[in-house]
């Protein structure tokens, strides 16, 4: 498990430096921000399969037996996820994790003004209910707690950076999903990356249904549905 933990603490250290405006903005600075992106991306994906690989060449522990229901969690949960932070990361966002933090926030904010760190958040929680294993509980829990305090820490740098600014951010949005929309402080509206991301979300979910995660990572969820 030691290697799993190192390559975790080395992916989370990353995702750690969009919240930091400070060391963001000298990288940005010195790189550009093509070269920036392009290089936090490959970084984090080269980091996301260190964690998996580690993950799952150690040995498997069962905390719990999984069964239909806590796969059906997933089936509902990681699509959500990853258009929460497809659409968070493509949108404007000066509240929070964003590659374009703009000063307009996008359509997604009117669900909640972290989409990113809830997306992950969810994502998470999903595939600790689908799996039940120690290795799983050790990644998956670490990058929901991760995300859980990122909420905590973003939100009150954000609403110390934007001063008079946070006010007029805080009636239209809110922390919690869809809590803005529900008492009418917010109404859904649509903008290209929000549509975009949903486009998105579905063509990758169905691909990954469709045999790309038993392709990825060896697990069918559709076949998982009959255990």
């Amino acid at each position: 498990m030691t290697e799993v933990i190192l390559a975790l603490a080395a992916f989370l250290l990353l995702h750690s430096v969009p919240a930091i405006p400070g060391i963001r903005g000298r990288l940005t600075a010195a790189l550009g921000l093509p070269v920036y992106l392009l290089a936090y991306s490959a970084t984090s994906g080269a980091l996301l399969i260190w964690v998996l690989h580690a993950a799952w060449s150690a040995e498997y522990v069962e905390i719990w037996q999984p069964d239909p229901r806590s796969v059906l969690v997933n089936l509902v949960l990681s699509p959500l996820g990853l258009f929460l932070v497809t659409a968070g990361l493509i949108s404007t966002n000066p509240a929070s994790v964003s590659v374009f933090p703009g000063a307009t926030p996008g359509a997604i904010t009117t669900m909640t003004r972290h989409p990113v760190l809830w997306g992950f958040l969810l994502w998470s929680l999903g595939h600790v209910c689908a799996n039940g294993d120690v290795r799983s509980l050790l990644v998956f829990g670490g990058l929901g707690l991760f995300s859980a305090v990122g909420i905590l820490v973003v939100e009150k740098r954000a609403k110390r950076r934007m001063g008079d600014k946070w006010s007029s951010i805080a009636r239209s949005t809110s922390v919690f999903p869809f809590i803005a929309l529900f008492s009418g402080r917010a109404e859904l509206r649509l903008d290209r990356p929000l549509l975009a991301a949903l486009a998105l979300t579905l063509l990758t979910t169905t691909w990954l249904l469709t045999g790309g995660h038993a392709a990825l990572f060896g697990v069918d969820p559709v076949l998982a549905l009959d255990l």
